[in-house]
């Protein structure tokens, strides 16, 4: 199945002079790589790059709350396991871009090339369902996350001009709206090689408004004079017991939705240059570089604001500081936060993008509408091909997202059960058994029972999220009307 997968995919790209594709496959080509395709150009810092735009994302803006529902104990060991178990399933994950040698095996495309060519029959199906259905929900909460940062500037010059007895309710649609306007533009950027600068770009925007929303943190807790929260979280009174537990899960849901990438590993990975050193390697050390700076960040962020705000501390950090002074830096934060967010949207979405458009050249090779680049001069030495299949489809997604985005604005309990959905499925299971078919790990061998144990547990923790989750859109739906809602 997956051979057959992959040979139907070649169809999309342009035959290649004799001449070249020969000397690529003789390993002499200085355009092209060992399967016809022109040069990967990627190494450990732009994968690190990659994978940083991705993970350090709206995520850490809701990490302060998670702390602050699970206390100084469990708050940070439970971000330690979770940055544990993404390491080392994604490790695994990389050993599965090559089907046989690691330097010289068929190359796996996508996640789905992957899955198809190690498993077989409904896990195929269910995967790729999971996968794009994890996109589609990611492209969601990061449009409900920049259109929050957005409100937050609007609102914070408003009190800035007007005092602070002026309400300055702000409706979040129009700003959905404009970043859809923004990501309808970018999406016409044909895929993940192209688009190494946007993450440069997003990943030095995640350390600016990590830093600031830090920074604030730690002038909170020395104008406090004290360090706030407690060894068990949220305390029984201040919420019922029954919401403790609901919120509690909660926040595991929205820690493993901070630490979500593994469902674009493999294609960043395609972006790496060829051996030696064997792609899988490179992308280990990009792995352990990305989480470990991340993790870093995760800390200091989600405790210097649990420290800051004890068990009020809000579910969008940034937000917890008021909207008074000093205005201009928060501004400047939630602006890198938009500026981010606009290049993660991107990252995530490459893959759901390519898979649409294979599958309708697949099905429709022969049309015009599908097949056809329109050529449009950028100077005298650049141009752009314009697809207009690209064009239709691509800006039809940003619209249906955006118009659920302004359906559904709860960022906590949607990023929650986005993490909760996509974690142990396309973060545990998949690279698991995966592993274990590339591998010949014996069945019932000491290490593959400790690989299903590990599975089960995050089967559990995954399961247990998404209720807490669903729990909290329950309770916002009570009291929210559509379209109409104002912060």
């Amino acid at each position: 199945m997956g051979e057959n997968g992959s040979s139907k995919y070649y169809q999309q790209y342009p035959a290649y002079p004799s001449m070249d594709v020969v000397s690529a496959e003789q390993g002499g080509s200085k355009c092209y790589d060992d399967d016809g395709r022109l040069k990967r150009t990627g190494t450990v810092w732009t994968s690190s790059a990659h994978i940083i735009t991705a993970v350090i994302g709206s995520g850490v803006l809701s990490l302060a709350w998670a702390i602050g529902q699970l206390g100084w104990v469990a708050g940070p060991a439970v971000m330690l396991l979770f940055s544990f178990v993404t390491y080392y399933t994604s490790a695994l994950l990389s050993d599965c871009y090559r089907s046989g040698d690691p330097c010289t095996g068929k190359r796996n495309y996508t996640y789905m090339d992957a899955v198809q060519a190690n498993l077989n029959g409904i896990k195929v199906q269910i995967c790729g369902f999971l996968q794009y259905a994890n996109i589609i929900g990611v492209a969601i909460g990061y449009t409900i996350a920049a259109s929050v940062s957005m409100v937050a500037i609007k609102r914070s010059n408003c009190f800035h001009e007007h005092g602070k007895q002026d309400p300055c309710l702000v409706s979040s649609n129009i700003y959905m709206i404009m970043f859809g306007v923004v990501e309808i533009l970018f999406s016409q950027i044909p895929d993940f090689d192209q688009i190494s600068w946007l993450s440069i770009v997003a990943a030095i925007m995640s350390f600016t408004y990590s830093t600031i929303g830090l920074s604030l943190g730690i002038v909170q807790v020395v104008a406090n004079g004290k360090i706030k929260g407690s060894f068990t979280g949220i305390s029984i009174g201040v919420v019922t017991p029954m919401d403790k537990v609901w919120r509690s899960l909660q926040a595991f849901g929205d820690i493993a939705f901070a630490y979500s990438y593994s469902l674009i590993l493999i294609e960043i990975q395609d972006t790496i240059k060829a051996p030696p050193p064997s792609e899988a390697k490179v992308m280990k050390r990009a792995t352990v570089i990305s989480v470990a700076v991340t993790t870093v960040f995760y800390m200091l962020c989600g405790c210097m604001g649990y420290a800051a705000f004890g068990d009020a501390a809000p579910g969008n950090l940034l937000t917890g500081f008021g909207f008074y002074n000093p205005f201009w830096l928060l501004d400047i934060a939630n602006a890198a936060i938009v500026i981010h967010l606009v290049g993660a949207y991107q990252v995530y979405c490459q893959p759901l993008f390519a898979f649409v458009e294979k599958w309708a050249l697949q099905t429709w090779p022969k049309s015009q509408f599908i097949t056809k680049e329109i050529t449009i001069p950028l100077g005298s030495t650049k141009s752009y091909n314009l697809n207009l299949f690209r064009l239709t489809w691509r800006s039809i997604f940003v619209m249906i997202t955006t118009v659920i985005s302004m359906l559904m604005p709860f960022f906590n309990d949607v990023v929650g059960f986005l993490g909760a959905l996509g974690f142990w499925p396309l973060t545990v299971y998949f690279p698991v058994e995966m592993y274990i078919v590339q591998k010949n790990v014996p069945k019932w061998s000491t290490r593959w029972v400790c690989l299903q144990l590990l599975s089960l547990a995050c089967l559990i923790i995954s399961v247990a999220a998404a209720a807490g989750s669903i729990a909290g859109v329950v309770s916002d739906l009570k009291v929210y009307k559509p379209f109409k809602t104002s912060y």
